[in-house]
């Protein structure tokens, strides 16, 4: 098997990087940065969204797995305490794959230039710095509402404990292929008028964002990253066909680690 690993970069998470380098290569595994396997990230889930967004264009081949070196994240499987543990389990069995759904996100530009495409494990999100974020949002190709606010965020099922969650969104389970459509400060008054609640949509509708100011310039957000786009045609978001693939080692269920995330008192 062939591994690679990614590190936070901080003295803690680097040397046990370095550790289980060693532990994996005395088993005779290959590190390889190239076309791993495996790609464990060491660190927190800043360190595991870096990991995803490095390897994305692999997803078929590889297995994703995390070791977190501060407070116990949400991509959380293996604390430092139990890197033997891991390493026996890479070295000597073979490891359950449990995959979770991703977001597709395609950036048009009015000018019929090249299409920016995004794969988002967490979310993707829509702000402005002019003013409020107007938006017409048609799902299935048919005009659902205009949106005016602060913004909208589209949320992956284990993207749903993250930003969207702090919006007020629902928490799904990852075994429902959807995306959740979030918004952020929305106006309702007599005049302007949104649903107001989190949407959540099935694989097979597609959701069209279209700005209706043609000078309007765009903070678009791609889970950790940021870039501002001017001149946006449209912004299509929908379930993606790849997947994540993580690697699993003993049981971690979803809902446990929903409640270890937020509600256990153990640190």
């Amino acid at each position: 098997m062939k591994f690679a690993i990614t590190s936070k970069g901080d003295s803690k998470s680097d040397q046990l990087k370095a550790r289980i380098i060693q532990y994996l290569e005395d088993f005779e595994l290959v590190y390889d940065k190239e076309q791993p396997d495996l790609v464990i990230s060491v660190g927190g889930d800043g360190t595991f969204l870096e990991a995803f967004h490095t390897y994305n264009h692999r997803l078929k081949e590889t297995a994703f797995i995390g070791v977190h070196t501060g407070h116990l994240g949400f991509y959380a499987d293996w604390l430092p305490r139990d890197i033997e543990k891991l390493v026996i389990g890479i070295a000597k069995s073979q490891f359950e794959v449990v995959e979770y759904p991703l977001l597709d996100i395609k950036i048009y530009p009015q000018d019929g230039s090249e299409v920016n495409h995004f794969l988002a494990l967490n979310e993707g999100s829509v702000k402005t710095t002019e003013g409020s974020v107007v938006l017409d949002v048609n799902i299935k190709g048919e005009h659902f509402e205009r949106f005016r606010g602060d913004g909208l965020c589209i949320s992956t099922p284990s993207g749903s404990t993250a930003y969207n969650k702090a919006l007020g969104g629902g928490i799904i389970h990852p075994s429902l292929e959807s995306i959740q459509i979030t918004e952020m400060a929305s106006i309702n008054n007599r005049v302007f008028r949104t649903i107001g609640s989190p949407l959540i949509l099935p694989k097979h509708h597609v959701c069209e964002l279209k700005p209706i100011h043609d000078d309007r310039s765009f903070l678009i957000t791609i889970d950790h990253n940021t870039r501002t786009y001017t001149n946006v045609s449209s912004i299509e978001c929908r379930v993606a066909d790849e997947k994540i693939r993580f690697a699993r080692f003993h049981s971690f269920p979803f809902w446990k680690r929903v409640h270890d995330s937020f509600i256990s008192d153990e640190r």
